[in-house]
């Protein structure tokens, strides 16, 4: 354990002098700064700033997940010329990246909300699960860059997964699933609309987020099933297990492929 740590000390502060990752809470900080300023109503401030966690948040975690491992492929290895355990470095150089992250969705989105005065109790349940929400994308996202990393040595080509499956999930991915609603709309769809949600994590973030404003109204049909689900306690341990398991698994899968990855 001891190694693990040094490896997440030393992943943080390469990671911390990053101009990527300052610029990226600075740019939370002023998408919330110019949101707050120009509409001072908490709520609508907070459903704006959803729509940002859930464009922004994937595509940076699995690109920056992504260009970090293949810029450090010489320091891996030099690394594993050395006695260390490869699952301690795997998960050291996972928390290194993932922390550094989250803290900037964290100080990016709070700082604003701090300084305008906006911290109301009732304002503070929905920033928590926005802030939530984003690092949960960010866990999510960067697990997957890691395995996509591992099981592609070219560059161009891992980047190209990265992009792809960015697009899937945040466009296509719901573009498919309007079809099969219009194409099957003559059956009772309720627990396939269910089951199409939680294969997206986006669109679970979407939908607690939705419904944390009560929104879901909005949706029709689908916001009313929604709503009766996921609004109950074993709706939310459900969707918040799917999250877990959208992290764990391609984590592990990574790792997997990392203890016999010959470099």
């Amino acid at each position: 354990m001891n190694t693990a740590v040094k490896i997440i000390k030393y992943e943080l502060q390469d990671v911390l002098r990053s101009k990527w990752v300052i610029g990226y809470a600075i740019l939370f900080l002023l998408i919330t700064d110019f949101l707050l300023r120009f509409d001072g109503d908490t709520s609508r401030v907070i459903l704006s700033l959803m729509n940002v966690n859930l464009t922004v948040i994937p595509l940076v975690s699995i690109m920056f997940g992504s260009l970090y491992l293949y810029t450090s492929r010489e320091f891996i290895e030099l690394l594993l010329s050395q006695p260390i355990n490869r699952i301690h470095l795997y998960f050291g150089m996972y928390a290194g990246i993932a922390i550094p992250l989250s803290i900037s969705i964290g100080m990016g989105i709070l700082i604003p909300f701090f300084y305008f005065g906006s911290l109301s109790v009732a304002a503070l349940k929905s920033l928590f699960i926005l802030v939530g929400t984003g690092i949960s994308l960010t866990l999510i996202f960067l697990a997957v860059s890691f395995l996509i990393t591992i099981l592609n040595d070219e560059r161009v080509k891992g980047l190209g997964i990265s992009i792809l499956i960015w697009l899937f999930f945040t466009i296509i991915y719901d573009g498919l699933v309007l079809i099969i609603v219009y194409v099957f709309g003559e059956y009772p769809l309720e627990k396939a609309v269910l089951s199409l949600s939680i294969l997206n994590p986006i669109d679970l973030g979407r939908v607690l987020m939705m419904l944390e404003f009560d929104v879901s109204a909005l949706m029709g049909y689908t916001g009313a099933v929604f709503q009766k689900f996921f609004g109950t306690v074993i709706g939310v341990w459900i969707s918040l297990s799917s999250m877990a398991l959208w992290t764990v698994a391609p984590l592990f899968l990574g790792l997997r492929r990392f203890k016999i990855k010959d470099f």
